[in-house]
């Protein structure tokens, strides 16, 4: 099962240098979502991770950076992807850009032409936004049509609750509260979660 790490929205001390050494304990794929960041706070925190990682890298603002730091990975929150027309994710997806975008709803993911992997949330209740409920129904199981997107769940995934994610039949978890509520366990909770994903 596919473990995907999201940044914590805010600043974090030593986040660069906790992003290296997740990425050196295994982790494959990260995305880098900073909404209420500037241009200078992302160009400063991806100058501090090693340029070995940035193909891992997915953005979730300033786009435009892609080119800079050869970065092929872009998401699309669920306003932009209805705000972008096709004609540019056709564009990008001949490019070689690898996109994700979000729901909230599972009758959206089958429209997701355009798309490698959409983050599914709430699937529990969120860890790192208080009040955000899941409205999932006891014994939820996703029936998927296609084998594309792949959908990852989010939302209140830790060490608990990895396994029912897999029961699901959720191609993938993504996980923000449980590496971030502890910067300084990040690495060792990824591990664990990276060793529970694996089996």
């Amino acid at each position: 099962m596919e473990l995907i790490v999201i940044s914590d929205p805010g600043a974090v001390a030593d986040e660069a240098s906790i992003i290296n050494r997740l990425f050196e304990a295994g982790m494959t794929r990260f995305h880098l979502r900073k909404p209420d960041w500037k241009i200078d706070q992302f160009i400063d925190l991806l100058l501090g991770i090693d340029p070995t990682f940035y193909n891992a890298i997915a953005l979730h603002q300033q786009h435009y950076l892609t080119g800079t730091f050869g970065i092929k990975r872009l998401h699309y929150t669920e306003n932009q992807r209805v705000i972008t027309g096709t004609e540019k994710l056709t564009q990008q997806n001949q490019k070689g850009y690898t996109l994700s975008t979000s729901v909230h709803h599972i009758a959206h993911i089958s429209l997701l032409e355009y798309f490698d992997y959409a983050f599914f949330s709430p699937v529990f209740n969120s860890i790192s936004k208080p009040g955000y409920q899941s409205q999932l129904e006891d014994g939820f199981r996703l029936e998927k049509v296609n084998a594309l997107p792949k959908v990852i769940a989010l939302g209140g995934i830790d060490e608990t609750n990895l396994e029912r994610v897999r029961e699901m039949n959720f191609d993938g978890a993504a996980v923000l509260g449980a590496i971030w509520n502890d910067p300084y366990q990040a690495v060792a909770t990824f591990k664990r979660l990276k060793d529970l994903a694996n089996n």
